[in-house]
């Protein structure tokens, strides 16, 4: 950033490339929301982590035998990886209180399924994830534990499903519905219940290659052939309405009935009015 001689300012970015480090190809790369350190995950089973001037603060190998998702969670706090074995594993890289890298240390697995894992997912709070597995199941857990006092994460459900080599796997920001990719169809599930809601067949001509809600929820985006295509959230829209109708039978304040009636009215019109323009 440069302070021009009016006061103002520009901006003056330029591109650096980053040491080659890794052996074999880069499968998944993310920078954290705190905007301290980049992670990058290789088809091998190395991942990097890096500091955002290209420098590396560490380096983990998953002894997965090989490596086929990695992500950061949302909170940044978190990198967590899956592939040949049967678990997720989940480090936590640290940082001191003035900001410097400390270390990353081991956090937590999620173990549960016989297979191999194809793919998981973060809700926005990361206290939610979902896998999805060679066994033919996608799994929902509670992962707001306290790792640091061996407390294991929560296994919430586990839903039969269709899934295979490069499937991915989106949990909904608030946690309510999950979404899944087999080939070149989607499947959403109702996360409370298990329940299928839709399912979105041969949408793309290609493998789906990765698969995304948007930060509010109301949308699920899936990428493949070259094609993004954008679905309405429509089993979100449904849980948000189940779920106030719960809370509407036990609001004891007249007031709060009113704002719930006003909140159901709404998430309905909205809902008619996206299978309305799907009709026509």
């Amino acid at each position: 950033m440069i302070k021009k001689e009016d006061g103002s300012f520009i901006f003056k970015a330029a591109s650096e490339d980053f040491p080659q480090k890794h052996k074999a190809s880069i499968l998944n790369i993310g920078i954290a929301e705190t905007g301290k350190f980049i992670m990058s995950a290789s088809t091998d089973t190395s991942i990097h982590i890096w500091d955002l001037k290209g420098e590396i603060l560490a380096s983990i190998n998953t002894n997965q035998m090989t490596n086929s998702y990695a992500a950061i969670s949302p909170c940044g706090r978190f990198v967590a990886s899956c592939g040949f074995t049967p678990d997720v594993k989940i480090w936590e890289v640290c940082f001191g209180k003035s900001g410097e890298f400390k270390e990353v240390a081991r956090a937590f697995d999620l173990k549960g399924h016989s297979a191999g894992v194809h793919s998981f997912a973060f809700s926005n709070d990361s206290y939610r994830m979902v896998t999805v597995s060679k066994d033919g199941t996608w799994k929902l857990w509670n992962t707001n534990i306290e790792y640091k006092k061996q407390q294991d994460p929560y296994l919430l459900k586990t839903v039969r499903c269709q899934s295979s080599d490069g499937s991915r796997v989106a949990l909904s920001p608030d946690g309510r519905v999950v979404a899944i990719s087999c080939g070149c169809s989607v499947t959403m599930y109702d996360a409370t219940s298990g329940q299928l809601e839709e399912e979105f067949h041969n949408i793309h001509r290609e493998v789906i290659t990765d698969l995304r809600f948007d930060i509010n929820g109301r949308f699920l985006v899936c990428s493949g052939d070259r094609v993004i295509r954008v679905f309405h959230n429509a089993p979100g829209y449904r849980a948000t309405i189940r779920d106030m109708q719960d809370m509407l039978k036990k609001a004891q304040n007249e007031g709060m009935k009113q704002r719930l009636q006003q909140q159901i009215k709404e998430a309905q019109s909205t809902l008619d009015t996206v299978f309305a323009t799907h009709v026509n």
